[in-house]
C-alpha cells in the first residue's frame, strides 16, 4: 500500500466499516493481492467518540492513535486533521438511525463540510468520503442498475442528507482531493446487533420478504468495501471522482435469505424454522406514508423506515470502479455470510 504519506487518519473507526477499513490497513487484505501486503511504517490516526472504548483499536496495533471528538465540533475536526499534512483521511463516520431527523443534517453534512475544512487547512493530501445509495434512492424499473451519471433522486431525509454531502464535498475539490464511494448494505465481520438480529430472524422462521422477494439488492462484502476505499486513496486519477462500490452483482431478497438458512443449518449447526415473514408489497407502501409522516415532524424509526424499503430494487453497476480503480471484489454472498457467522461463533455471539 504506496501511500505518498505514511500517515492516514480514519474517522468512525469504531464503526463496523471503520474497524474493518483499519485492520485492512494494519493486516492488509489477504483476498487481494496488490493489498495484501500492509505499509509497515503507517501511522493511523482513528477518530472516535466521547465515551467509546478505545481497547478494540489499541488491541489491533500499537501504531494507531486515537483522538476523542466529534466532527460537530469544529475545534475537535482541527485537533484530529492537526500536523497531518500529504496524509489520506478516510471518513467513514456517518449516522443511519437516528433519534432524530436533525441529526442526519448535524453529522453527514454539516459534521463532513467541518472535517473537509479542517483537511484543508491542515494541508490533507486526499480525503476518502463513504456516501450511500441514497442519494439516487431506488431503482426506477426491477433491471435498471445505477451508474455514477445516474441523476439524484434521494430517499427520504437520509438519502437528501447524503446528497448534500456529495455536493458540499464537491464544492471543496478545488482546494483538496476528494473521492467518494457509495457503498450499499454492507454485511461481515464486525457487524453491529441489528445484522445478528436479521440472522436470528431467518433462524426463527421471520426472515422478512415483502412482496415477491424478487426484488434486487446490491450488497458489499466488509472487506470488499475496504478494497475499494482503499484502491481510490492510491488510484491518482481516482481525485474528483465518484464510485459504486459492491459485490460483483446483486441478489434478490429470496437469495440473501436462503443462502443465510443454508449456511445456519449445514455449516454451524442452527435448526431453522423453513418459513418466512411474508407480507403483501403493499405494507412496504404503507410503511413508507408512515414514515415519511414521522420524518415530516422530525422523529426517525428504524423499523418503519427499513419496511419501507424492504420491496425495493437498489442496485448498483461496479463497472467504472472495475475499469479505474482495478477494483476486484474477491468474496461474494455465500462466502462473506459464512465469514459473517463464523466471526458472531468466535465473538461468542449467540445467533
Amino acid at each position: 500500500m504506496n501511500f505518498k504519506s505514511n500517515q492516514v487518519l480514519v474517522t468512525g473507526a469504531l464503526g463496523w466499516l471503520g474497524i474493518s477499513l483499519v485492520q485492512a490497513l494494519v493486516k492488509g487484505l489477504a483476498d487481494h493481492e496488490a493489498l495484501k501486503v500492509p505499509r509497515h511504517d503507517l501511522r493511523i490516526r482513528c477518530l472516535i467518540l466521547p465515551g467509546q472504548n478505545a481497547a478494540p483499536l489499541q488491541k489491533i496495533s500499537d501504531r494507531i492513535e486515537v483522538i476523542t471528538g466529534d466532527i460537530r465540533n469544529p475545534a475537535d475536526c482541527a485537533r484530529f486533521c492537526e500536523g497531518a499534512k500529504d496524509a489520506v483521511l478516510f471518513h467513514t463516520a456517518g449516522i443511519i438511525h437516528p433519534g432524530k431527523v436533525s441529526e442526519f443534517y448535524q453529522i453527514n453534512v454539516t459534521g463532513t463540510s467541518q472535517l473537509l475544512d479542517a483537511a484543508i487547512k491542515s494541508g490533507i493530501r486526499r480525503a476518502v468520503v463513504v456516501s450511500s445509495n441514497s442519494p439516487c434512492g431506488n431503482n426506477p424499473h426491477p433491471d435498471h442498475l445505477f451508474d455514477e451519471q445516474s441523476p439524484y433522486h434521494p430517499y427520504m431525509n437520509y438519502g437528501r442528507s447524503k446528497m448534500r454531502m456529495e455536493l458540499a464535498i464537491r464544492e471543496r475539490q478545488d482546494k483538496i482531493e476528494t473521492v467518494i464511494i457509495r457503498p450499499p448494505w454492507f454485511y461481515g465481520p464486525n457487524q453491529p446487533p441489528r445484522q445478528t438480529l436479521f440472522f436470528q430472524m431467518i433462524r426463527d422462521g421471520k426472515g422478512p420478504i415483502v412482496g415477491n422477494g424478487q426484488n434486487l439488492r446490491s450488497m458489499g462484502y466488509i472487506d470488499n468495501l475496504c478494497q475499494g476505499l482503499l484502491l481510490a486513496a492510491l488510484v491518482e486519477k481516482a481525485s474528483g471522482q465518484i464510485y459504486w462500490v459492491a459485490d460483483k452483482r446483486p441478489y434478490s431478497m429470496n437469495e440473501v435469505i436462503d443462502t443465510v438458512e443454508r449456511l445456519l443449518e449445514t455449516e454451524f449447526g442452527h435448526t431453522c424454522a423453513h418459513k418466512r415473514m411474508r407480507l403483501p408489497g403493499f405494507a412496504s407502501e404503507i410503511a413508507l406514508i408512515a414514515d415519511a409522516s414521522l420524518q415530516a415532524l422530525g422523529l426517525y424509526h428504524q423499523k418503519i423506515h427499513v419496511l419501507s424499503e424492504m420491496n425495493k430494487t437498489i442496485a448498483c453497476s461496479i463497472a467504472r470502479a472495475e475499469n479505474e480503480l482495478g477494483y476486484r471484489p474477491a468474496v461474494a454472498l455465500e462466502e462473506g455470510m459464512r465469514r459473517s457467522l463464523a466471526w458472531c461463533g468466535r465473538q461468542g455471539i449467540k445467533i
